[in-house]
């Protein structure tokens, strides 16, 4: 199963001959993860939020936004564990 996690961007680096930004780094939990920006709704702001998915931006959050799905996944994951069912990492 894939999920899409809300990450917080670092910074933001622009590739030659382009005007915009391609590439952010983000970073979710202390874990930092160069990301593209090809498929974000907006190019977002270092300190804003972006939803990741499979090395994509997806789609801008508010801070808001952002800490209430951060939330609800670490609950969802809390129970998991609690029930004995939380996946491996590898």
């Amino acid at each position: 199963m894939c999920l899409a996690i809300p990450m917080r961007v670092v910074s933001l680096q622009t590739e030659a001959g382009f005007d915009e930004p391609s590439v952010a780094l983000a970073e979710s939990g202390g874990v930092e993860k160069a990301v593209r920006l090809d498929m974000v709704d907006r190019i977002p702001e270092v300190g804003e939020y972006v939803v990741v998915h499979a090395g994509f931006a997806v789609h801008s959050l508010s801070a808001e936004e952002a800490e209430r799905n951060i939330a609800l996944l670490r609950d969802m994951a809390a129970n998991l564990e609690r029930e004995g069912r939380l996946p491996e990492a590898f």
